[in-house]
């Protein structure tokens, strides 16, 4: 069996992936792919990684999660999604660091079925709007208690990235940009369903959110009338769309910290820039570049 493990991080998703592939579930499913309601395993898997603690799930455990999300059924592929499978948000930022568990939990996702070809999926975000959603989401009220002293200048995802390369050393591991989202969703959709599922629908889902009704509208119908196009060149026509057509609102995050400057948001934006291009180059990493 194959099994997908999306990772997060938190702020990237909204668990979007999980709900546009259960769109295409009786299409997956014709091709072994299944992807059940989180809801079904997230607590049994849960339960199971802290009692392991990152030993080997024995066979009874492994029947254990594969019913409470396939629910007696059979597949061949296995997406199983949570984004605080590496950790909580209010844990994200300890150490003054990105997810300094990143290596160790991912092994222990790796040891829940040590026998299965794994694949993991990881989504990045700019650091500058990331420790501020983040923070939001945890629902903490004192900012200075939230990022305990963390330099957010030296928030490195490239680091996190190579920690979980390591601890993973035969599983693929594809990492995008989720400001990239948009343009690269129907492809991020792909790997995660496999080779054999293809023609999934939603694969405008995110750029709906972020799209004029009317510029999608001239993008699809553009896209339909243009079948031979390669997907790069698909990526290439739906940025030059959105570029012209996109919703102000949904595309510019205003900030409001304390102590964040203009300055401070450049200097993270071009630090991540920096980190996503040394991740692009590392062995190992399938990088969806938009």
């Amino acid at each position: 069996m194959d099994v997908v493990f999306h990772i997060g991080a938190h702020c990237t998703d909204d668990d979007l992936l999980v709900r546009s592939l259960i769109r295409n579930r009786e299409t997956l499913a014709a091709h072994g792919v299944a992807v059940p309601d989180p809801q079904s395993y997230r607590p049994v898997l849960r339960e199971i990684l802290v009692a392991l603690r990152g030993a080997p799930a024995s066979d009874e455990m492994q029947t254990a999660m594969l019913q409470a999300a396939l629910d007696g059924k059979t597949a061949k592929r296995l997406v199983l999604t949570n984004p605080s499978f590496l950790c909580m948000p209010q844990k994200a930022l300890a150490q003054h660091m990105l997810y300094p568990m990143a290596g160790e939990k991912a092994h222990w996702l790796a040891q829940l079925f040590p026998g299965a070809r794994q694949s993991f999926l990881f989504g990045l975000r700019n650091p500058a709007t990331f420790v501020p959603a983040l923070f939001a989401l945890s629902k903490e009220r004192d900012f200075a208690a939230f990022i305990a002293g963390a330099d957010p200048v030296r928030l490195s995802w490239k680091d996190t990235v190579q920690r979980i390369r390591n601890a993973l050393p035969g599983a693929e591991l594809t990492v995008w940009c989720n400001e990239d989202t948009p343009l690269i969703w129907p492809d991020l959709m792909q790997v995660a369903a496999g080779d054999g599922a293809t023609d999934l629908a939603g694969g405008d889902a995110v750029l709906a959110k972020v799209m004029t009704p009317a510029g999608l509208a001239r993008l699809n119908g553009f896209l339909a009338d243009s079948p031979a196009l390669d997907p790069a060149a698909r990526r290439r026509a739906a940025a030059a769309f959105l570029d012209k057509y996109a919703i102000p609102e949904a595309v510019e995050e205003e900030i409001d910290l304390p102590g964040w400057t203009g300055e401070l948001i450049e200097t993270l934006t071009d630090r991540y820039a920096e980190d996503i291009a040394a991740i692009a180059a590392m062995p190992g990493i399938r990088f969806l570049a938009a």
